[in-house]
């Protein structure tokens, strides 16, 4: 952790709007900027609470760098964006007090007069509710967050917490980023506030598995956080995870939400995944988190090998219309069904070769029953599923991985599906009429050209023409 007297690196366009605020009042730098940089890491956002000024002069102290909006007046935030585009909340403490179920039930009241202990007090969690001296280096903390960062340990500041639903899916998306794990009072407590859970809009549920899913370094940690404080059953599907048993020769990891737990955390490590765009690495997470979805419903006892054994026929299909179910719970984009959905359906597909070897047409098709996903999208998802197998040994199933990405990336279909060469304009060129019979055989085009029947458009217009095109 930084030393006494440190301050994290300010962009300058926020020294001097702290310089201002400073003839006015009393500025803090506070939330998850003070977190990150007390735990090492190079802030994001910066968020500052100012206390002995008004909403008046505070806005006339900062009007002179950059536009301001003042949307939130009445809980006392100013939003400035500087001259180089970055943003920056300034807000003043503010009194909470609980007026109706939910996330949004509360009435807001900006407190200039509040000290720094007070301010803190209506935060989630002691990590969260530290702040610092911007010129001094001060670090203020009331409730021993830093302590509680230095431990791992995510506890709520006080009996204010039960009032806001959502920081419970909050300490589950932190768990998950951070590597923190809950504090067993807190746990309690958000046991005792599972009941709460349908007063929350499905966008602020979204908004916490979103980063979960984007920025987890430990993501196991955030789904045993949801199971500690009795609010896995809110999401039935990974519920169902925890009890199904698995064969103990192919998996001695344990049941299945021990093994999507530790495939979870195999794929952070990933190279693919740690450089991925956030929307990469979001769908990943997910096919992931549901690959074995259908599990439950196909576990049963059954005669392999000699043996009765744990056995899950069929649960890659069966984990498809449960991933959808899932997605639409949380309110995911629409337009993440369908790459999670082929993922999940497709994630044994390394096993369907003929002695680790794979067709032509197998990896053509399987690309085109991807997409949107991709190969290079389900080497990753078979990946992290192999190394969630520990202590299994995994270099077989992942060289069997390799040879089908090889072989994507000869036939040049690992990061995309095959196009149809043969289009209804050629049709047209060899003297046919626009009509319902084009799409017959365009399909049966599409179908010669994914068996390798030919591979460019000079091919595929001798094809036409021996089949009567």
């Amino acid at each position: 952790m930084p030393g006494a007297g440190d301050v994290p690196p300010l962009p300058d366009e926020l020294r001097a709007m702290l310089a201002a605020v400073a003839r006015i009042g009393r500025p803090r730098l506070v939330g998850g900027g003070v977190r990150d940089w007390l735990l090492g890491l190079r802030p994001k956002d910066f968020d500052l609470e100012v206390a002995g000024t008004d909403f008046e002069d505070l806005h006339r102290a900062l009007a002179p760098f950059g536009a301001t909006d003042i949307v939130g007046r009445s809980f006392g935030v100013i939003k400035v964006r500087g001259p180089a585009g970055a943003e920056y909340d300034f807000s003043l403490p503010r009194r909470e007090s609980k007026t109706g179920a939910g996330h949004r039930g509360f009435a807001i009241r900006p407190d200039p007069a509040l000290g720094d202990a007070e301010a803190a007090a209506r935060r989630d969690f002691t990590v969260n509710a530290i702040a610092l001296d911007p010129f001094t280096g001060e670090v203020i903390d009331p409730f021993g967050g830093r302590q509680d960062l230095a431990a791992g340990v995510l506890r709520h500041t006080g009996p204010a917490f039960a009032d806001d639903p959502l920081r419970v899916l909050r300490a589950f998306q932190l768990a998950g980023r951070f590597g923190f794990r809950l504090a067993p009072e807190t746990a309690a407590v958000c046991r005792a506030m599972a009941g709460a859970y349908p007063e929350l809009p499905v966008e602020r549920v979204w908004a916490e598995w979103d980063k979960w899913a984007v920025k987890s370094a430990r993501p196991s940690l955030g789904l045993q956080a949801l199971e500690e404080s009795g609010w896995l059953g809110h999401f039935p599907e990974v519920d169902a995870l925890r009890g199904t048993p698995q064969e103990p020769d192919w998996h001695p990891e344990g049941d299945v939400l021990t093994h999507t737990a530790h495939c979870l955390d195999a794929l952070v490590a990933l190279p693919g995944w740690i450089g991925a765009p956030a929307d990469r690495r979001r769908l990943l997470t997910f096919a992931v988190l549901a690959h074995d979805f259908g599990k439950p419903g196909t576990t049963q006892r059954a005669e392999r090998r000699g043996a009765l054994r744990w056995m899950s026929p069929g649960h890659e299909a069966a984990g498809g219309p449960l991933a959808d179910a899932f997605l639409r719970r949380i309110g995911a984009p629409l337009d993440l069904d369908a790459p999670v959905r082929a993922l999940v359906v497709h994630h044994l597909a390394h096993h369907h070769g003929s002695e680790g070897e794979f067709s032509d047409a197998q990896v053509r098709r399987l690309a085109r029953r991807l997409a949107p996903a991709t190969i290079g999208d389900l080497a990753l998802v078979m990946a992290a599923d192999a190394l969630g197998r520990p202590p299994l040994p995994s270099a077989e199933i992942l060289a069997l991985i390799a040879r089908l990405q090889a072989r994507a990336a000869d036939l040049e279909v690992q990061a995309a599906a095959p196009r149809p060469i043969i289009q209804g304009r050629h049709l047209i060129a060899l003297g046919r009429v626009p009509g319902p019979a084009f799409g017959p055989i365009l399909a049966a085009a599409f179908e010669a050209q994914l068996d390798g029947a030919f591979g460019d458009e000079a091919g595929g217009l001798a094809w036409l023409r021996a089949h009567g095109g």
